[in-house]
This record gives structure tokens, C-alpha cells and sequence, in this order.
């Protein structure tokens, strides 16, 4: 069974607030129209410009949960030009889905995550393709930073470079205990740059991010956790299975309140308080004539779980 998505639907807090789309769609040009399949009755895949990237949208009890697969053994799911092709794909069509409610970004490659960029094939660019390459890279990673849906990734094994700038782009990271990050960049006489030296001291201070930048040091998952870079550092293997137990709490909430609360949040602290304040009455105010508000409190008073809808 095969169904068909024209990527122009706009999101459901397109429809229901007052919103933008974070970055224009001339930098995912070319992909008007996502095809679909059944894997089985529990997941769809989007069938990507990249074989090395998978997006899958759970169903059943887990309808809302989209989970974008990384799967490049050969290269550590080291990020080429074809994969980034995938990432952008993937990410453009979760913004487009309506019935996204939160999105997970994991491997299918066992002790990977990301090795970061592909620099067998770096070594082969022009200075002007290395350029456009970056560019990508960083305009790729802030749209899904920018993505009204909450994101997580789940970390198991390495997480280099690029690869900790993509899980960094996310909302929440998860990670096992065998995992190693780190932006190896100075060691190669550059610096990282997709968007590592602006996200991992907002995450970790200014003192400790310069630390790691400067020595290019690695960092393990416990580490991590405890310096604030992961949320989560859980047993090894299981960092995929603690990103959906969190997906699933998260699926529970309401979809608009879940798109305004992440809104509050990330404009907010770059603002000062008293305009962060008023950035959160005006998220606040959006969600007051809205049917799930209404759902929340009858449930409340009628003691189930309420059936949100994202109107």
C-alpha cells in the first residue's frame, strides 16, 4: 500500500497560531512530493533522497512520533553530500507533517551516532564546494533546531564533529554510557562549523566549552551528563529506549501547547526578562481559544486521559 504526501500542507500551528516557518524552503528545493510505504502495520518510511537516511512515523498508540533513522555503516554515518541530502529532506517533511507531535533522531548503526562530516570526501572539494558544504550543514542543523516539534537524540557510541552539532541542534539528548562526543575540529586546523562553537557553551558555560573546542578533547557519556551536555545517561544500548519512553510521555501533552512552550523557551532566553515575559503571554494567550484547552480541563474534571487533538 502506497501513499502519497504533497510536502505543501502547512503545520498545524501554522493553521491554528500566529507563526512563521523558521527558514525559507529555498534551501530544500526539489522535494515537492514524499512517497510513503507500509514497512508494516507499526511504522511508514519516508523513502529519502538518501538511502543513508530513514524517516519513519511510529503508529498505533505511538501515532505523532517520527523517528529519522541514520544508517550509513560503511562511514561511521559520517555526513557526505548524499546523506546531507537525506537530513534535509527528512527534516523539511517533518515540519510539513501535521500529525507530528515529536521527532527522535537516532542510528541504525551499532556504537554510532554520527562520526561527524565525511572527510574522505572533503579531501576531494574544491575551496568553494567545502564552502557550500558548511554552509548546508549549518543551515540544515538550525532548521532542525528550529522545527516546532520537540526533538530528541539518542546517542549510542561516537558522536563527533558534526554528529555533536546535529544531536546539539536537538531539543533533548539521551545518551549511553560507551558514548564518546567531542569537536575534534582544531586537531584539523578549522574550528566547528555548524554551529558547535555558538550551541555547546549556551548547553555547557563558556569556560567548559572552550575546554573541549580547544583541545579537541573527547567526552564520555557520563561526562557528558554531568558537565549538562546530555539530559539523559543511561546504560549502554539503551538510549533509544529511554528517547521513546520520553517521546511517548511528551506524545501525551498537547500538540499546541507543546509548539508554544518550546516557542516561550528558545526566544525567550535570548531576550531579556521582561520581554521573555511578554513572549510568554503572548504563547499563553494563543492557547486560551483552543478546543484542547477546553479537552484538558473537562478530562481534568471527569478524571481520564484526555483525547487532544491539536485544535
Amino acid at each position: 500500500m502506497v501513499v502519497a504526501f504533497v510536502a505543501i500542507a502547512k503545520s498545524v500551528g501554522q493553521q491554528c497560531l500566529k507563526r512563521s516557518k523558521p527558514y525559507s524552503n529555498s534551501y530544500f528545493s526539489g522535494y515537492g512530493v514524499q512517497t510513503w510505504k507500509f514497512q508494516s502495520h507499526r511504522t511508514l518510511i519516508l523513502q529519502s533522497a538518501s538511502e543513508s537516511v530513514k524517516l519513519e512515523r511510529l503508529s498505533d498508540s505511538d501515532s505523532g512520533i517520527l523517528e529519522v533513522k541514520l544508517d550509513r555503516p560503511e562511514a561511521r554515518n559520517a555526513i557526505g553530500k548524499d546523506m546531507l541530502r537525506g537530513l534535509r529532506q527528512a527534516f523539511e517533511a517533518v515540519s510539513n507533517e501535521r500529525s507530528a507531535n515529536v521527532l527522535m533522531i537516532c542510528s541504525s548503526v551499532p556504537k554510532v551516532f554520527c562520526a561527524g562530516a565525511d572527510l574522505k570526501e572533503r579531501k576531494t572539494m574544491i575551496l568553494s564546494e567545502v564552502q557550500d558544504f558548511v554552509s548546508t550543514l549549518r543551515s540544515t542543523f538550525s532548521y532542525l533546531e528550529a522545527l516546532h516539534i520537540p526533538t530528541i537524540a539518542a546517542i549510542e557510541g561516537i558522536a563527533l564533529g558534526g554528529g555533536l552539532e546535529m544531536a546539539m541542534s536537538c531539543d533533548i539528548r539521551i545518551c549511553g554510557e560507551d558514548a564518546v562526543m567531542g569537536l575534534p575540529e582544531t586537531g584539523l586546523a578549522i574550528i566547528p562549523g555548524a554551529g558547535g562553537t555558538q550551541r555547546l557553551p549556551r548547553l555547557v558555560g563558556k569556560s567548559i566549552a572552550k575546554d573541549i573546542i580547544f583541545t579537541g578533547r573527547k567526552i564520555s557519556g557520563k561526562d557528558a551528563g554531568s558537565i549538562g551536555l546530555v539530559n539523559y545517561c543511561v546504560p549502554a544500548g539503551e538510549a533509544r529506549l529511554k528517547a521513546l519512553e520520553l517521546a511517548r510521555d511528551i506524545n501525551l501533552k498537547g500538540p499546541l501547547a507543546l509548539r508554544m512552550a518550546k516557542r516561550a523557551i528558545d526566544q525567550g532566553v535570548e531576550v531579556d526578562t521582561e520581554s521573555g515575559l511578554a513572549l510568554e503571554w503572548d504563547c499563553y494567550e494563543q492557547l486560551l481559544d483552543t478546543k484542547d484547552r477546553l479537552e484538558g480541563l473537562a478530562a481534568f474534571a471527569e478524571r481520564r486521559k484526555p483525547q487532544y487533538k491539536g485544535e
